[in-house]
């Protein structure tokens, strides 16, 4: 298995574009692979630097239904003409984040791109083929990440906080390895990790996404209790790829605890697996 990082908040080297956003294109023996397309149409020109060819990708997984996860939709509508793209049931609320400075601006998807009978919307389960798994509502018990305080959707005309009902999470099983892929994390990635082992009855071996440990409105990070999910993600044993709303701080100390098992994902970077 092959990830690529499309683009993300840091890039190996000046070749490659970064922004507030996150896309991973996933090579498996089966399948060709996009998880979220990024704050814009950033990850298709790193793609083309990395050497894939997004018209061969077949399906992809918008993660949860902000704009840093899938301002790249446009873009990747008029690349590839064929591939199914999954979101959750609710992924096109309007969604809002409102400064703790005052002041509230709109992070959700673009609605002009309703409808469009290309777009899957996904329930709290799918089995998408061959090794590959979807799976939302996960129940947000602990460590759930404070700046999702400032985070809301709109109903009947009224903000009401945001539940990330909107929120799904990919599994990947090839050879042996079990591969979670988040977007943000917003339920915690501790109960996203926990439902995992109520799904399939034990832990992934390799943990990729972001966890979402820093707040970009209070330019804060989730402190102590990113201590306390880096001791627990040392006692799953699993290699874990983080980046984009980590934030950089969270990140360091999440590699001080965890160690060799805990790695970065700059745009323009490869993984395998």
């Amino acid at each position: 298995m092959i990830i690529k990082t499309l683009v993300e908040n840091t890039s190996v080297s000046h070749d490659y574009k970064n922004e507030h956003g996150l896309s991973l294109y996933i090579e498996t023996g089966k399948h060709r692979i996009l998880v979220d397309t990024g704050a814009s149409g950033a990850f298709a020109e790193n793609a083309v630097k990395m050497g894939v060819d997004l018209t061969g990708v077949e399906l992809v997984v918008i993660s949860h239904g902000h704009y840093d996860h899938g301002g790249g939709l446009k873009t990747f509508l008029s690349i590839n003409d064929k591939a199914k793209i999954y979101f959750s049931g609710q992924a096109f609320e309007r969604h809002y984040a409102v400064s703790p400075f005052g002041g509230k601006r709109y992070v959700g998807l673009d609605p002009t791109l309703l409808p469009n009978d290309r777009f899957v919307f996904v329930g709290k389960y799918l089995q998408l083929g061959q090794g590959l798994e979807l799976f939302s509502h996960v129940k947000a018990e602990r460590f759930v990440p404070a700046s999702n305080a400032y985070l809301f959707r709109e109903s009947d005309g009224a903000l009401t906080p945001d539940v990330f009902d909107h929120e799904q999470n990919l599994i990947i099983e090839e050879d042996g390895q079990t591969v979670l892929v988040t977007g943000c994390a917003h339920k915690g990635i501790v109960n996203i990790l926990e439902h995992v082992r109520r799904l399939k009855g034990y832990l992934p071996s390799h943990v990729v996404g972001g966890f979402h440990l820093h707040n970009p409105s209070a330019f804060t990070n989730e402190d102590p209790a990113t201590a306390e999910v880096g001791a627990y993600l040392r006692s799953t044993g699993a290699q874990c790829y983080t980046g984009h709303c980590t934030g950089l701080d969270s990140y360091q100390k999440l590699k001080s605890i965890v160690g060799d098992n805990m790695d970065y994902l700059s745009g323009g970077r490869q993984i395998t697996i």
